[in-house]
């Protein structure tokens, strides 16, 4: 059975508690973790990059000169992609880079992310996450406690205080979300999980 500590705000273990085995205790599937990550990645892609080719163009009604007796090569238009101003070729078009997954493989590949979190004991439980005062010292003091200020933080919360959201919004290495928004991008791009109990339950009851 895997088990974490739960932390409260000072960093002291309150107890230990058990997590589900078959969310954290699965061994990992890396082909479907990295087919869910290239998914997520795809899917933030705009696909909007155009550029116009010849027929897009303004101008090239007429050839620029006659075919013969010009000493110059021949030429159709001035918008043909040799010239200034001409048309692009082999150009990128608008399209839509999102990619699929069906429905067991995503939540496999939240799964696999999460228990290699927890293989890696990069997870950390809050009883609570309470922030007095909307302040970015107020949020550090808290990474600093927990031990993990000098690295890349996923916070779970199962619910979004004001304060919290205000203390941590200019922190670089800090990455705020909540529980019903868990997703294998964040989890992999970041070195450590911080989650409250509230929003490790949740989570477990909608992976389980």
């Amino acid at each position: 059975m895997k088990k974490a500590e739960l932390l409260n705000l000072k960093g002291e273990k309150v107890k230990d508690i058990n997590l589900k085995e078959e969310i954290f205790g699965i061994t990992p599937n890396k082909a479907v973790l990295n087919d869910a990550v290239i998914l997520t990645m795809a899917s933030l892609r705009q696909g909007t990059h155009k550029t116009k080719n010849r027929s897009e163009v303004s101008g090239g009604g007429r050839k620029p000169w006659r075919q013969k007796g010009t000493g110059h090569a021949r030429q159709g238009s001035i918008r043909a992609v040799q010239w200034v101003g001409g048309g692009r070729y082999g150009t990128p078009v608008p399209r839509d880079y999102s990619k699929k997954q069906n429905r067991k493989e995503r939540q496999l590949a939240l799964k696999s992310a999460l228990a290699d979190r927890a293989n890696e004991k990069a997870i950390i439980v809050l009883d609570k996450l309470e922030v007095k005062e909307p302040k970015t010292k107020e949020m550090l003091n808290i990474l600093e406690t927990l031990k993990v200020a000098d690295k890349k933080v996923l916070l779970v919360v199962k619910e979004l205080d004001d304060n919290v959201i205000l203390a941590s919004r200019n922190i670089q290495n800090l990455v705020l979300i909540l529980a019903d928004e868990i997703n294998v991008l964040d989890i992999v791009g970041t070195d450590v999980m911080v989650i409250t109990e509230d929003a490790l339950k949740y989570v477990e009851e909608v992976l389980a």
